[in-house]
């Protein structure tokens, strides 16, 4: 939930966007409606959210079956080395996950998720490890990469802490795992949650980032797209002015008029910071649409991803040798335009309403 915001209009790049000046409640942020917290340890890490994602063999079967029904674009080509994905419900999201997913070929995977719940627990401007051995999927447990701890000893003093309670509660990067292994039975991953942090110590932690990544990939003589892949997740705009914790998000209206701005709006940022040739000023003009720049902890443009997206976009930057990454455009959707899978036969459902004065905004890019 969030308190009510006071919203302020400005320009950049030719496009209009809101600065958020009231303090928003990082108890939660606005990605975390309706979600469950996972207890902490240092074994199996449990699930926070079994509603909105699926967590049996059986209910990925039936939805990849009816999402096959429905239809999907099964692609071809070069595996991803970089990927956005949304997190929000399968009903909602559809068939974005398998069209961006597929493309993961690789069997470790470096998972970049948001870190909602930072705040509440007073973290802020290191990369966010965990110490359990696995997490749960469909099919059997994933296990943590030996390269998880590997990478973090590198960082450990400067860059990177380790908090089991906050990845026990944080949801993004649990939406990933039942599409991954379905893709392959047998991935492994590092997951890493990005808080705030402003653009300088983002670099910071991007470039060890990437440095410590590289330096464990050549221990084991992985390839990255053909061994190692990084995954980034991120729901786009949360948009409205109904059950939003008494927000007020919907800067164009939410008549239907309004509504085509906002997912003009959308498109705009897609197209200017994520798509086609991306590199550091990609992260920096990303950031500048989605993050006051007076105040790095507050939104212009509710993106929950507004610090772990340009965090792995400076990450592939400089696991690329400092050169750009190209980004393709999957697909854009929203939760009120998307086709919605049916779900609730399959012991699933939803964790916040679609409707034209609440919607979410769903990217799903991929890198090479």
């Amino acid at each position: 939930m969030m308190s009510k915001l006071n919203l302020k209009f400005i320009q950049v790049n030719g496009v209009t966007v809101f600065l958020v000046l009231a303090i928003i409640m990082a108890v939660t942020g606005v990605c975390t409606h309706h979600k469950q917290a996972a207890g902490p340890g240092r074994g199996t890490r449990g699930l926070v959210d079994t509603v909105g994602f699926a967590h049996l063999p059986w209910q990925m079967d039936s939805l990849m079956f009816r999402i096959d029904r429905e239809g999907w674009e099964k692609r071809e080509g070069d595996p991803w080395k970089l990927a956005l994905c949304p997190h929000d419900d399968y009903t909602y999201v559809g068939k974005l996950y398998p069209e961006v997913l597929q493309n993961i070929k690789a069997r470790n995977l470096v998972l970049i998720g948001v870190a909602h719940k930072a705040a509440r627990l007073g973290i802020a401007d290191s990369i966010v490890f965990g110490s359990f051995s696995a997490w749960k999927g469909p099919w059997k447990g994933v296990p943590v990469s030996g390269a998880n701890m590997e990478i973090f000893d590198q960082l450990k003093h400067k860059f990177a802490i380790v908090s089991d309670t906050l990845q026990s509660v944080e949801h993004s990067l649990e939406a990933l795992i039942p599409f991954l292994q379905y893709f392959n039975r047998d991935i492994s991953i590092v997951p890493v949650l990005i808080p705030v942090m402003d653009a300088d110590r983002m670099d910071q932690c991007a470039k060890a980032f990437a440095e410590a990544l590289e330096n464990t990939a050549r221990k084991h003589r992985w390839e990255w797209g053909r061994d190692f892949a990084v995954v980034v997740t991120t729901d786009a705009v949360h948009y409205g002015n109904e059950d939003w914790g008494g927000a007020d998000m919907a800067l164009f209206g939410c008549d239907p008029a309004g509504n085509m701005r906002a997912m003009a709006h959308e498109k705009g940022i897609i197209d200017s910071c994520l798509a086609g040739r991306v590199d550091t000023s990609s992260a920096r003009l990303f950031s500048s649409f989605t993050v006051d720049p007076a105040n790095y902890r507050e939104y212009r443009w509710t993106w929950c991803g507004r610090y772990c997206v340009p965090f792995a976009l400076l990450t592939g930057w400089y696991l690329n040798g400092s050169k750009p990454l190209n980004g393709e455009i999957i697909g854009y959707s929203t939760s009120i335009t998307s086709r919605h899978i049916p779900v609730d036969d399959l012991r699933m459902g939803r964790t916040a309403i679609a409707t034209n004065c609440h919607w979410v905004g769903y990217a799903a890019l991929g890198y090479r």
